[in-house]
């Protein structure tokens, strides 16, 4: 195991804790504007229907993987800056 990989490990962790609450921010403020409410839907809310239900879901889901993604190539680019080496 190579030393930025050692290295990225609690970095890697810390960024991805950061990451979940950036991207459920980010969520939040994307419902308000495309389902013109303050609170997403929950799968288990019988008064939501099946259709904003799951565009709420993809579109949660979308936002958490770009925003992983976003943080994770900086992170790694972070370490290869400081060591030299990408951590992958």
């Amino acid at each position: 195991m190579n030393t930025a990989k050692i290295a990225y490990r609690p970095v890697g962790l810390a960024l991805g804790a950061a990451s979940g609450l950036a991207a459920g921010m980010v969520f939040k403020q994307a419902w308000k504007i495309i389902g013109h409410q303050d609170d997403a839907p929950d799968a288990m809310d019988e008064n939501r229907s099946w259709r904003e239900i799951l565009l709420a879901a993809a579109i949660q889901g979308a936002v958490f993987a770009a925003v992983k993604a976003a943080v994770d190539r900086a992170g790694a680019t972070g370490v290869r800056r400081l060591t030299g080496t990408w951590p992958a």
